[in-house]
Order: structure tokens, then sequence, then C-alpha cells
């Protein structure tokens, strides 16, 4: 079978989120980056292709460029699917003109800077019967699918306390200097949208919650921390959350938490036992139960599901991390393009993305109305 042709808009220069995601689609040979636009400015641009050792026949000046010439080509040599790295207020109108166009779909969270635009998103996608994928890395963990296989199967009863944390401190360097922090992107409404860190990192606990559970959030509250008057962003947050089945719990979410590096962890409890995970060691899934020994289960071992275990590339004890849950998605989104036998929830698609928004406006509005119980 040939390899899918993929296209990236952004990641270039020393983007992190760019190189994760070359990795990613490498990884079980399934892709072949063709071309792009890796920057606005033309020369870096021109530079990095070269530097990542890709022709420079289908590095683009523009997106505009891009969509024009690669339509002129026959459908057979096309792009099929391009990847969208860019900030937070260009996902919309790139996403929009490229189902528009075509093409499939893969874009990183928020999926757009507003809800409205996200529904926009997904009644078009609907009418084009593209594949698009949002991309919610954490999914792609082999033990968070093996903690979703788990919940699924019964193994925790029914669901009746969630509690999920996301601490990050990279902000707090920035946020006490009033230059710094008028001049971060994260921090512009204009290119972020209404939140920096719900919908930066709460949007990634928020679907995590979502996905393990298989659950939905009806109802939520939100406390949120914007720690100077003129910064009109928030930077940390607690959201209590009521779920569909009854069951309460809370997301905490930060990037002023002062050494914290990317600490996102996980704990579902169950009537019959819980289940946690932690993204910073996260090839083992702690089982708790009342009558029997703490259990760590490992990836990469027989006992783990099908699904979870479809997603392991090396053997048992070499760890496995961000690059593979990402590579786990692409190859998700693979077999969506190539109509291959999948399982259920093999990638983050549009409508998880358009909760993610959903979830976003709705922290926001209760935190500007005192605090307040609101409805998804």
């Amino acid at each position: 079978m040939s390899k899918i042709r993929l296209g990236i808009l952004g990641g270039g220069g020393d983007s992190l989120i760019g190189v994760v995601h070359r990795i990613a689609s490498q990884m079980f040979d399934k892709y072949q980056i063709i071309g792009g636009v890796f920057n606005p400015n033309w020369k870096e641009n021109y530079d990095f292709a070269k530097k990542i050792d890709l022709p420079t026949n289908r590095v683009y000046k523009d997106f505009e460029n891009l969509i024009a010439e690669e339509l002129k080509l026959p459908e057979n040599k096309r792009m099929q699917v391009i990847s969208i790295l860019t900030p937070n207020f260009l996902h919309y109108p790139m996403a929009k003109k490229l189902i528009e166009s075509g093409f499939n779909v893969i874009c990183e969270k928020p999926l757009t800077t507003s809800y409205q635009e996200a529904i926009e998103l997904e009644s078009l996608k609907n009418e084009k019967k593209c594949v698009f994928a949002v991309t919610y890395t954490y999914t792609g963990y082999p033990m968070v699918r093996q903690m979703k296989q788990m919940i699924s199967d019964g193994v925790l009863g029914r669901i009746q306390k969630v509690d999920l944390q996301y601490y990050q401190g990279w902000i707090n360097p920035i946020i006490h200097d009033s230059e710094k922090r008028t001049n971060t992107w994260r921090l512009n409404p204009e290119k972020s949208g209404i939140s920096c860190c719900i919908g930066d990192i709460g949007t990634h606990a928020f679907d995590m919650l979502e996905y393990v559970t298989d659950l939905k959030v009806s109802k939520l509250l939100s406390d949120l921390n914007y720690m100077y008057d003129d910064n009109p962003m928030d930077v940390d947050g607690t959201i209590l959350v009521r779920m569909d089945n009854g069951s309460k719990g809370v997301i905490r979410t930060s990037q002023i938490a002062t050494g914290e590096e990317n600490n996102f962890t996980v704990a579902i409890y169950g009537e019959k036992g819980s289940l946690k995970w932690e993204q910073e060691n996260p090839n083992y899934l702690n089982y708790l139960t009342e009558n029997k020994p703490f259990q760590i289960l490992k990836r990469g071992n027989v006992y783990n599901s099908d699904f979870a275990e479809d997603g392991v590339k090396i053997p048992s004890g070499h760890p496995e991390g961000i690059f593979d849950a990402m590579g786990n998605i692409y190859k998700g989104v693979a077999k969506a393009i190539n109509k291959e036998k999948s399982f259920s929830g093999e990638y983050p698609e549009l409508s998880d993305g358009v909760r993610g928004m959903l979830f976003i406006e709705k922290a926001i509005t209760s935190n500007n109305n005192g605090n307040i119980w609101v409805e998804l």
C-alpha cells in the first residue's frame, strides 16, 4: 500500500509540536511528508524544508498558494491529509478551506477560538465526509487506552468520583512581567481565543475525562485566576464537574504551579475499584481495590487489552512517551483514510474538538457570572 501523502501547516523552526507531529507521522510507515507551509516568512519556510530534507517544489509561500497549487494536481498526486500546527486563531479558517477543498485534516487543539466556529466545522465535515482528527495527544498512550477498556468492561463498576489535575509552571516567569505577558501570544485573545490555561491544557483534561469514562460532563462550575487586572487570559483554574451518570468530580489546571513541568494525572474512582495514570510516568497504570493488593499494570504485557497493545511498538521494559502517543493517533487516522478495521477511539474526532470548545466557553461563562453552575 502506498503511503499517505501528508502536508503540514506551521510547526517549523524550533517548534516543539512540529517535531512531535513529524516523528509521529513516520512511526508506522503510513505517511510521507511531501510539503507544506512551515513558516509565514518565505526564507525561513524554504530553509526549514531544506533542513529536514524535503523536496522544495511543494513548499509553498502561503496557505492560499498551497490550496491552489495542490488542486491543480491529479487526485492521486495531491496531498491527502494536512496537519494544522499553527496558533489557535488560524485553525478555523484553515480547516474550513481544507474541508471545502476536499482534504482530510489533522488539527491541533483547541479546535478553534469559539464554539460557534467549531459547530460550523462539524457541519461542514459531515457534509463533505472527510476524516478530521483533533490531536488530544494523551489519548494515544497505551495505558490510557487500557484504562478506557477496563472502565468500558465494567472493571470499576459505576463511576462515582473523577479527579483530573494538569499542572504546569511555564508561565510563572512571564505573568509577573508586564512587558512579557503583553507580548506572549498565549495571553493575547486575538491569537489564543478567550482562554489561555483552560483552552491550552484544561481542554486536554476535559477530553481525557470523557474519553476514558465514556460519560459526558453535564454541568460545571469554574473559578479561574487571571493574576493581574491587565491580563485578559486565565492562567489557573479549578472546575467542579457533574457527570451525566450523577457522579461528581474536579478538573484542576494551572500554568503558574511553580516548578511543575507537565504534571497531568487522571484518577477515576468506581464502586468496585479505581484507576490512576500519570503523564510523567505514562507506561504504568495503577489499579486499586478494597480487597486486593495494590496493582501496577505495565504496557507491553499480555494481560492488557488488544486496544492497549495495538499501540505498543517496543518490548516491555522499554519506555514509550509523547512521540509514541501522537504516533498512535496518526496511525488511527491512517486506518480511517485507508478504510481499515480499527478500534473505537483510535483518534480524537472533530466532535471531540467541538466538545472541547463548548467546555472552554462554559468554563469562562461560569467564572464571569460569579462562579455559577452552567449546563453543557
